[in-house]
């Protein structure tokens, strides 16, 4: 093992966490707003770096870079599609959230349906987490380390054994780090990461292109424009991995129930200080997702033209960097994506211990400190449960990338489709709400595991989510409730709105599609 690389990975990443200590030692963890919401104190750079990094990690670092390798560019279009997912619910959504003084989504659930449902969802995300979220984080951190480390290489050990290794590593790390420190000292974390994730994004592509090009970055960027351009198409056919048309159906679904309903990604903003904050740190965050493809796309567009073939294509990011990149880079891109994997992984365990204290769990008589000990113990169950997991993430067909999306839109849509109706309606029952959640949820899973309908899974999800929404809407009809639902007001922060959202919002949609345009012409 490169010790140059070992050491400037080290002393990035310690020197993180101290000033992550540092910034927090004074921070009162000790409370239930305090471990799970920071206190209601977060400001927007915080907000928004922990918003893209509760995103953007090793899954994605992997995943993606993997299908422009074995496909093309069409991946791009889960991060431009966020963008777009990320202003609707800015202005829709988060508002509804801090007035009504929630703690978790399934919160707004029991407001607007009842406390069944509430819990139902919760025990949902739980699963989520458990089986498909936390494993694939650990998962995509593993390859990716030995992918730039070569351990199964160095020790002499099989790839299989190497991954275990990582992963049991990886995820007691992370589950520490989240433990003692509560959400504060992940948004802190995420803050100098997100610092260190943009510089990587314009070296590590130079780099790429200077190796290309012998030298010459001109010559390496001739290289790319001028062969295997059908790997820079971003327009996705039918037989791509993401079809252009699936832009307008299930995905711009699924990124709205992760931007706007999924728990871990919501809490980072639940900690805002005001709607104000919370609406800049979602635009600072949707900003990022406009200049991730540098990092997430750009290295397996690079790595095309590197590597006739690979045996473990997942292993295209990891190798990639530490081939083009001088020693020293090397150790800080480990650095970012060890930050990245345990960031995500971290807030993944918090909000699965917040849903089970608030949501799940009988409190009775106990106090604020008991709770937060069986918090902490609950957090180390599912950390547990999900190193077992993950290793066997490498069984997955299909590509890493596809298998996360897939298993994820079991859970997903279905309970953003009966947030939606309970956002837009005020008769329709909790009864409605269940059969809802039952009838998508197992309705998707017969078409993904009995029935091959030969549809791509994100327009299939699209079907149910009408079907679902029709199916609640006669329910409500034919049993309306007695008292229809009126939405209850209880600010905990201030909520009068971002007055410069608009035009912030217009230049990063503009961004957006001057991405698009810009590889069509491209490629």
């Amino acid at each position: 093992m490169n010790a140059t690389i070992f050491l400037t990975f080290l002393l990035i990443t310690v020197s993180i966490g101290v000033i992550s200590w540092y910034k927090t030692r004074r921070e009162k963890a000790n409370t239930i707003t305090g471990f799970f919401l920071a206190n209601r104190n977060l400001g927007f750079i915080t907000v928004g770096s922990s918003l893209l990094f509760a995103n953007i990690n090793t899954v994605l670092f992997v995943g993606e870079n993997e299908l422009v390798y074995t496909n093309n560019m069409s991946v791009i279009a889960w991060g431009m599609t966020s963008v777009i997912a990320m202003l609707v619910v800015s202005e829709f959504i988060m508002p509804i959230y801090l007035r009504t003084g929630i703690a978790t989504t399934p919160d707004y659930l029991e407001k607007r349906y009842d406390s069944n449902t509430k819990k139902i969802v919760s025990l949902i995300f739980l699963v989520n987490y458990i089986v498909n979220l936390l494993p694939s984080v650990l998962y995509g951190g593993a390859v990716a380390f030995n992918g730039l480390f070569h351990f199964s290489d160095h020790y002499g050990i099989d790839y299989w054994t190497s991954i275990w290794v990582l992963v049991w590593i990886m995820g007691s790390i992370g589950g520490l780090y989240c433990i003692l420190g509560g959400l504060k000292a992940i948004a802190i974390s995420d803050v100098l990461l997100g610092a260190a994730m943009f510089t990587g994004g314009i070296l590590l592509p130079w780099f790429g292109l200077r190796y290309l090009g012998n030298g010459n970055i001109s010559e390496g960027l001739a290289v790319i424009l001028s062969s295997k351009t059908e790997h820079m198409k971003v327009i996705g056919a039918a037989g791509d991995a993401v079809p252009f048309s699936t832009i307008f159906t299930g995905m711009l679904l699924v990124n709205l129930y992760y931007w706007g309903t999924e728990q871990y990604t919501v809490q980072q903003v639940l900690g805002s200080r005001n709607l104000a904050v919370c609406q800049k740190g979602i635009a600072l965050a949707a900003f990022g997702k406009v200049l991730s493809p540098l990092l997430i796309n750009i290295p397996g567009l690079i790595a095309v033209h590197m590597y006739t073939s690979m045996q473990n294509t997942a292993e295209v990011f990891p190798r990639m960097v530490s081939d083009v990149s001088p020693s020293l880079f090397v150790g800080y891109m480990a650095a970012i994506l060890f930050g990245a994997t345990f960031t995500t992984f971290n807030a993944g365990l918090n909000s699965a211990s917040t849903l089970f204290i608030l949501n799940v769990y009988k409190a009775g008589q106990k106090s604020e400190k008991q709770l937060l000990h069986i918090a902490k113990r609950f957090e180390i169950a599912i950390c547990l449960l999900a190193m077992c997991i993950a290793p066997f993430i490498i069984f997955a067909k299909g590509g890493f990338y596809n298998y996360l999306q897939t298993v994820g839109g079991l859970f997903s849509v279905p309970i953003f489709t009966i947030i939606l109706v309970g956002f837009l309606t005020r008769k329709v029952p909790p009864i409605a709400a269940k059969i809802g959640l039952a009838f998508f949820i197992v309705a998707y899973g017969a078409t993904q595991v009995i029935f091959d309908t030969g549809i791509h899974f994100l327009h299939i999800l699209a079907m149910l989510f009408i079907i679902t929404c029709i199916l609640m809407l006669i329910i409500g009809r034919m049993y309306p409730m007695k008292v229809p639902y009126v939405r209850e007001m209880s600010n905990v922060v201030n909520v009068e709105p971002w007055k410069g959202r608009h035009i912030y919002s217009a230049l990063l949609v503009m961004a957006v599609i001057a991405v698009y345009v810009l590889f069509t012409i491209l490629s």
